[in-house]
């Protein structure tokens, strides 16, 4: 397989395999309505919970690609978030599963691959 994903891998914990496709279209139809509720000045009607679902599914599942790949692509499109927006992230999440800058600069050292 190009991506280097094996069949087991396409596999999920019920025996389905996902779609690539379909993964594909739910996330293309998240960020397009996540973009409406920005343009709209709509992010403090959308629940909290809600936002922290999609964060943390996002998350997990760009940590366990990144274990599985020689070189981990960017986690985020830079020219479409602020460094703002990046850091105000980081720094609830940090907060949220309490991390402090030590614990980060210790995982920031760490060779990429490791």
């Amino acid at each position: 397989m190009a991506d280097g994903m094996t069949s087991a891998a396409r596999t999920g914990a019920g025996g389905d395999e996902f779609s690539r496709k379909e993964f594909s279209n739910h996330a293309e139809a998240l960020a397009g309505l996540a973009e409406r509720v920005l343009a709209d000045g709509a992010a403090s009607q959308i629940a909290s919970e809600d936002v922290a679902r999609v964060l943390t599914a996002a998350m997990k599942l760009y940590a366990a690609k990144a274990e599985v790949v020689a070189m981990p692509p960017p986690p985020v499109s830079a020219d479409r978030i602020t460094p703002t927006e990046v850091v105000v992230v980081i720094s609830e999440t940090m907060r949220a599963v309490n991390l402090n800058l030590f614990d980060l600069s210790m995982w920031y050292r760490r060779a990429r691959g490791e």
